[in-house]
């Protein structure tokens, strides 16, 4: 099922349990536009608010690209000042955040180019796979720019702070298997097996336990995350409801049966 959005450069379907999220502007290597990442935030609302959604992948069009971050073309009209910028930055990092707090497993597809602000988009993911095309950076230095604290906190946690600073210090772009060994991705495999390898993933979450995956992925982004933001209770409420779930007495009778559960999320 397609889903309708403001603009064609970013595409949005719904498939089998799985919502795809398209940045579709291949003739500028997928550079997001403020349209674009105001599209990404009304996508992101209707993939959380579906539950026939269990899991959600974003990945580029055009087999060149993840996003090679944001386009410079508006740079002069949208973010020529301060003030401008944090109005610019204010609608990105509200996209960012709908992604974040889908509430539902996010996979970045990455091929070719993930720079700046894609690399910022692809570290929101839950899990990272990239083709063994995929270059990521962040030029922040070469543009004269500043990475946003939320994203220089995903960065620090992911590769550490000595690998962040060289990152962003340097301006040098990682290949697939560097990113890899540093920890930025979780998976590299080649080019043309990358769709099937995500699809596979994909379709394994899709058919597991929802309410089981929430409660992982609220307790696991908890205690990676500021410790301000912990909430112990919160998580303890999903832990006990998933004891409570009809999805865990199918699995105990499938197990026993000897047969696939069929999970509903409830």
């Amino acid at each position: 099922m397609q889903i309708r959005l403001s603009t064609p450069k970013i595409l949005a379907r719904i498939e089998d349990g799985i919502g795809w999220l398209t940045f579709n502007q291949p003739e500028k290597r997928n550079a997001i536009s403020q349209e674009m990442w105001e599209a990404v935030a009304a996508a992101a609302e209707r993939f959380a608010e579906d539950p026939a959604v269990r899991v959600v992948v974003m990945h580029g069009a055009g087999g060149k690209a993840f996003a090679s971050g944001a386009d410079i073309s508006q740079f002069d009209t949208l973010r020529d000042s301060a003030e401008a910028e944090a109005r610019y930055s204010a609608i990105s990092a509200a996209a960012r955040q709908k992604l974040e707090s889908l509430g539902k497993p996010l996979i970045a597809m990455v091929n070719g180019f993930c720079i700046g602000g894609g690399c910022a988009t692809a570290m929101v993911a839950d899990i990272r796979i990239s083709a063994d095309d995929g270059r990521f950076g962040i030029p922040a230095a070469r543009l004269g720019v500043a990475y946003a604290w939320h994203s220089l906190r995903r960065l620090v946690s992911l590769v550490g702070p000595a690998m962040a600073k060289e990152i962003m210090f340097t301006g040098r772009f990682l290949d697939a298997e560097e990113a890899l060994r540093w920890g930025l991705v979780n998976r590299v495999v080649p080019a043309d097996q990358l769709e099937t390898v995500v699809r596979e993933m994909a379709a394994t979450i899709a058919q597991n336990a929802p309410l089981s995956i929430r409660a992982s992925k609220e307790g696991i982004d908890q205690i990676a995350g500021e410790p301000a933001t912990i909430d112990q209770a919160r998580f303890e409420a999903l832990y006990r409801a998933c004891f409570d779930s009809a999805d865990y007495a199918e699995g105990r009778t499938a197990f026993m049966a000897k047969r696939k559960p069929t999970f509903t999320g409830r």
